[in-house]
């Protein structure tokens, strides 16, 4: 079997990885890997089970008892937890917030690395998340670290919720993501940072087509041959 071609894409809260890597693994006919989604599939479990982000025993326990599972309809991946698809139900702000909270535990972590590791193995795929590059595809070919100042990536996030007909608070939306940071990257289990090789873009101040255009390069300067 010809070897696979993985891309992994890291990077802070609201920087736009699920929507520039799905884009992107349209472009390229890839297989999109959102490992944020499995996470929080798990973190919907928790705060379904009532489970406290602290309780460090009990979100082990829990994840003895989840089954996460990925399949694509029509080209959109859907996400499997014990067997509901819940797609639909992992977006809002408490499921985020608890994702954050338990994903820095071990047992958390441990539970989706091997499959995430095991569609690389067999699949060219685009993975985004917070330790992809550094940590769940260390031999990805292409690295990349998207980032975007934390004030952009809060309007980003506060236009969004609008658009849903949520009501929110733009400066409690930039207070969250600066303390989201912190957690992500001082976290003791695969902090958030950008690997030595990852290719560094500041979305700040770019259009959507400009870093995928951006990101594409990238990965032709590391060996990505068209027509796969």
């Amino acid at each position: 079997m010809p070897q696979t071609y993985n891309i992994a894409i890291d990077g802070p809260a609201g920087a736009g990885k699920s929507t520039i890597a799905k884009q992107l693994a349209t472009k390229l006919g890839f297989i999109y890997v959102d490992t944020g989604a499995m996470y929080r599939a798990m973190a919907l479990y928790c705060l379904r089970k009532g489970i406290d982000k602290e309780n460090q025993a009990a979100i082990e326990e829990a994840c003895k008892e989840i089954t996460i599972s990925l399949q694509y309809e029509d080209g959109a991946q859907q996400v499997l937890l014990n067997g509901e698809n819940v797609s639909g139900l992992i977006r809002t702000e408490e499921v985020s917030a608890m994702t954050s909270a338990i994903s820095v535990y071990a047992a958390v972590r441990q539970k989706l690395l091997e499959l995430q590791r095991e569609l690389a193995r067999t699949k060219d795929v685009i993975m985004d998340g917070r330790d992809i590059g550094t940590c769940v595809l260390p031999n990805a070919q292409t690295k990349i670290y998207l980032t975007a100042s934390t004030h952009v990536r809060a309007l980003r996030r506060y236009q969004e919720l609008i658009e849903k007909g949520e009501m929110c608070n733009l400066e409690e939306i930039e207070q969250d993501i600066e303390e989201r940071d912190y957690r992500d990257m001082h976290r003791e289990i695969a902090p958030l940072k950008q690997a030595e090789d990852a290719v560094l873009i500041d979305s700040s101040q770019m259009t959507i087509s400009q870093v995928i255009d951006a990101m594409t390069e990238a990965a032709k300067n590391h060996g990505l041959r068209e027509n796969r």
